[in-house]
């Protein structure tokens, strides 16, 4: 194999591909990156076995073959040679096979494996897929997937809930003190879907999107797959498998208390409140909501804070209190300027959301001590 690219090309997609490389893995074929030059297109593959990207990059091939290349070692050596055209072959010495990349005067040879020993990527037949812009899926991450769980302990909550019916696509995510829930309305008619995505995949994914509103995404389902595709990209990973947390239950219309309060000023002063806590002090921060105002106060050992914010208020005076944090999570994703809160009493979960419910965010209330 023989092949030409320019080096930003080469390095553009090695950065793609390498999201997917393997970590402490006892199978060293996992650890590379796959070179494919066996077609018209040169693609680089990389395969955890939970998680593989392909993406193909332009150049010359002289010769065609494929080689797997350690990917870290790849990747180093790629970024730091000189902005100029980066040529790579092939040779077989005895049992093994030498990779020589030369760029310029550099030209290292770096021991290689046989492109047939990696493990390729599963075929998703293309039947049953959906279409958004690369702009919405990036949104749609960012504004879910903080809230998922971060320990195994029930595997379903460290992915996100993807759900089609008909025109819609809702999205969710939990860690088992909040949800929160995007829905967007898709282009066309699809057949009812449920699946849960590795929250890992979406990370990634996300990192690699341009996040462009004329560029879209290719999203096929498959039993046990789940595949993206976009610019010059494939990405496929494996499904989550269990029965995810019923939410519907939980997302109830009633509430005795709505309140209408500016964004940015309510997530501003719960920010500065967290000044006074530490990692090891969870404190949480008490919201006193009377007509017209609402006081957030918060003790804690570095101190005492609160601040009254004007608001718009509906239904009963109310004292409730919440993780500051899991407060500007979500406030911080949320893109309106005004943001309407649902509330019934000091023990029930409050609701962000707005009127299209395009976005939810259910989150948990905190016990305190001290009353009104």
């Amino acid at each position: 194999m023989k092949i030409i690219c320019e080096k930003s090309n080469l390095l553009k997609g090695v950065n793609i591909a390498t999201k997917a490389v393997a970590v402490k893995t006892t199978m060293n074929i996992l650890e590379c990156v796959l070179i494919d030059a066996t077609t018209d297109i040169i693609k680089l593959t990389c395969n955890d076995m939970e998680l593989g990207i392909e993406t193909r990059i332009e150049g010359s091939i002289v010769s065609k073959g494929m080689v797997a290349i350690d990917a870290k070692v790849f990747s180093e050596i790629i970024r730091k040679l000189p902005d100029s055209d980066v040529t790579i072959e092939t040779r077989q010495e005895e049992e093994s096979v030498i990779s020589v990349i030369t760029c310029e005067k550099s030209v290292f040879e770096i021991t290689s494996r046989k492109g047939d020993d990696f493990s390729f990527l599963p075929y998703i037949e293309k039947t049953d897929s959906i279409s958004i812009s690369q702009f919405t899926l990036k949104d749609i991450i960012r504004q879910t997937i903080f809230s998922i769980a971060a320990s195994d302990t029930n595997r379903p909550m460290t992915g996100e809930l993807f759900e089609v019916n008909d025109d819609t696509l809702r999205v969710v995510s939990l860690d088992g003190h909040r949800i929160s829930i995007r829905r967007i309305e898709l282009s066309d008619h699809y057949a009812p879907r449920k699946v849960i995505v590795p929250g890992k995949t979406l990370n990634e994914i996300s990192k690699i999107l341009s996040g462009e509103a004329d560029n879209h995404v290719e999203i096929s389902f498959a039993a046990n797959h789940i595949l993206f595709e976009f610019d010059q990209t494939m990405v496929v990973s494996r499904l989550i498998e269990g029965e995810y947390f019923r939410i519907d239950q939980m997302l109830s219309g009633d509430f005795d208390t709505r309140i209408v309060i500016n964004k940015r000023e309510f997530m501003n002063c719960i920010d500065r409140a967290t000044l006074l806590i530490s990692e090891s002090d969870k404190k949480p921060i008490i919201l006193d909501i009377t007509d017209e105002n609402i006081r957030l106060s918060i003790k804690s050992q570095l101190g005492n804070m609160e601040e009254d914010i004007a608001i718009s208020k509906e239904g009963k005076d109310l004292m409730i209190g919440f993780n500051p944090k899991f407060l500007l999570d979500a406030l911080r994703v949320i893109d309106d300027d005004e943001i309407t809160l649902y509330m019934i009493n000091s023990k029930a979960p409050c609701f962000i959301k707005d009127e299209r419910e395009s976005y939810i965010y259910l989150i948990l209330p905190v016990n305190f001590s001290g009353n009104r």
